[in-house]
């Protein structure tokens, strides 16, 4: 009964939480006050300043975590939503997400071989650029360490979403489907987030670029793994 009081108190703590930094994001529209960067930076100041242990906290958080999933599943949507414009633009689209996803695993690993990171980290920093449950999974696989990768991920996501509009007017990159496919791409959720600002084209590719890009890392992620790390 306890644990279960316990469980459902960080469960409802995280959604609250969440869902307050969405409402003053909506009135702002500040950067830094994204409801994920400003939700996740609350809640960790909070456990930090109440001492309590990350494996508490996730008895609640696992409900959540639960989530993830049926949400990789219903990524299909807009792959399903856009397959006209997918099917009329395949070529540099599947290309250009696959460049992507290899340039940003690829990179993950030599920064990280660069600094003589531990085999672990490295298979946990290789998948940061695909969506969290993905990205989990996939480091679990390849002997990493999944919650590690998912703050990975999440680094990732911030940085794309925080300094990829910069790198998109500097690459002078203006076309809905060059935005959305970088964002959705480099830095999956959050950079789809980012994409929806721009205009619903964007979002749309984006979301095809995020629902692509964990395709193709699960399939590259053994690969590349294999290659570098020889």
């Amino acid at each position: 009964m306890t644990f279960n009081l316990i469980a459902a108190f960080f469960a409802f703590l995280t959604v609250s939480t969440y869902f307050v930094t969405n409402f003053v994001y909506l009135r702002y529209r500040k950067t830094l006050l994204n409801p994920v960067l400003a939700s996740t930076a609350i809640l960790a100041f909070i456990l930090v300043l109440a001492n309590v242990p990350y494996n508490t906290y996730m008895t609640g958080g696992s409900w959540i975590g639960t989530l993830l999933g049926p949400a990789v599943v219903a990524l299909a949507i807009p792959l399903y939503k856009q397959r006209e414009l997918l099917f009329s633009n395949l070529v540099p689209v599947v290309s250009g997400i696959l460049a992507g996803v290899t340039v940003g695993m690829t990179s993950g690993v030599l920064f990280t071989q660069l600094f003589h990171f531990s085999e672990q980290l490295i298979l946990t920093v290789l998948p940061k650029s695909l969506t969290t449950p993905v990205a989990m999974q996939v480091a679990s696989n390849l002997g990493g360490i999944p919650s590690l990768a998912a703050v990975f991920v999440m680094v990732a996501g911030f940085t794309g979403y925080i300094f990829g509009p910069f790198v998109l007017n500097w690459l002078h990159i203006d076309s809905s489907i060059g935005r959305g496919i970088g964002l959705g791409t480099s830095a999956h959720g959050m950079g789809t987030a980012k994409a929806f600002e721009y205009g619903q084209q964007e979002a749309s590719m984006g979301s095809v670029a995020m629902t692509l890009s964990a395709v193709f890392g699960a399939l590259l992620g053994p690969v590349i793994a294999w290659l570098l790390l020889l």
